[in-house]
Formats: structure tokens, C-alpha cells, sequence
């Protein structure tokens, strides 16, 4: 007669290895027979690492730690800033609620833009007009481009100041103000 659904879920392929016999004191049989249990005396206590000028080291274990007179060039503090870790998932899913915040922009500046060109003989030359609409289309994506770039190394909340300082000034007036269908 076969074993039931319920036991084959309870066992692993490789169960029945001899050597996973699991002694009365938790150590395995091959364990048992082939290394001698260490002496705690015998093994020798972690050696002292040291910490470049300028960095204090806290916590539990912080007074073995001494300061050292050379600094490898590895651990100095520019360094150690540039080792920033990746963005987590708040940071991540802001960054990208932003990110489309400015593709909108972006496009609201050409339909606001497309739609003042009846206007623009009285303002402006046709060249002129040209190149500041390219530009302020331009503007979101090089605004969010700059800020993701210069504030690699920042915290969190200056990239998100940035980016929030740049939807109030990016605002997309022609858009706001005519709106999709014109007047």
C-alpha cells in the first residue's frame, strides 16, 4: 500500500541520508565523527579593526574599534557618500508619480502652445515663438532630468523638494488658462 498525499508533503527527497542523523545534542553523525569540539580558549578573539580619522564608531563591540593615522582611500567620507544605496519603494514609486506629473506637463505645454498661435502675431516673430514653445516643452523633462541627476547622493526629501519646487514653476499656463478646446 503507497504512503498518503499527506506524508509525501512532509518529507523531502534525501530524508533517509545517514547522515543527517540529528543526535541528542543537535550535531549531526558525520559531524560527530570527524571534528573534535574546539576549546573556547583556543580560538583567538577578532582582531581590532580600525576607523579613518573623523569617525566614531557607536554601538555594542564600539570600544575594541581605535582610530587610525592613515586613511585608506577607500573608506573616506566621499567615498562612502558615493556608496548610496537603491532607491526604496516609497522613493521609487514617488519618483515615478512625479516622473509622469512632468510627462504631462510636458504635453500640456505643447497643446497650450499650439493653441496660442493665434495669438502669437501680436506677441511675438514667428521664430521667436517657435523656439521658446520647444522650450518650455523642453523645460519638465530637463527640470526632472537635472534634479534625478544632481541629487544622486542627497537624501530623499531634497530630490523631492526639488521636484516638488519644479510642478509649481512648470505649471503649463497656456493649457491652464485656454485649456484643450480653446475659447
Amino acid at each position: 500500500m503507497t504512503k498518503g498525499r499527506d506524508d509525501d508533503a512532509l518529507s523531502w527527497d534525501g530524508d533517509d541520508d545517514p547522515t543527517l542523523d540529528v543526535g541528542a545534542s543537535g550535531d549531526t553523525a558525520a559531524e560527530n565523527a570527524s571534528e573534535p569540539e574546539a576549546d573556547p580558549a583556543d580560538v583567538d578573539a577578532p582582531a581590532a579593526t580600525s576607523l579613518p580619522d573623523g569617525f566614531t564608531a557607536v554601538g555594542r563591540g564600539s570600544e575594541t574599534v581605535g582610530a587610525s593615522a592613515v586613511v585608506p582611500a577607500a573608506v573616506t567620507p566621499a567615498a562612502t557618500a558615493a556608496q548610496r544605496g537603491p532607491m526604496g519603494n516609497g522613493e521609487l514609486i514617488g519618483v515615478g508619480v512625479l516622473g509622469g506629473v512632468y510627462a504631462l506637463f510636458a504635453i500640456g505645454w505643447i497643446i497650450g502652445g499650439l493653441r496660442l498661435q493665434d495669438w502669437r502675431p501680436f506677441l511675438v516673430s514667428d521664430a521667436m515663438y517657435r523656439g521658446s514653445l520647444w522650450l518650455a516643452v523642453l523645460a519638465p523633462v530637463l527640470w526632472f532630468a537635472t534634479v534625478f541627476l544632481l541629487t544622486r547622493l542627497s537624501r530623499a526629501w531634497v530630490r523631492f523638494a526639488w521636484l516638488a519646487a519644479g510642478v509649481v514653476l512648470l505649471v503649463p499656463w497656456p493649457f491652464v488658462l485656454i485649456g484643450a478646446v480653446g475659447q
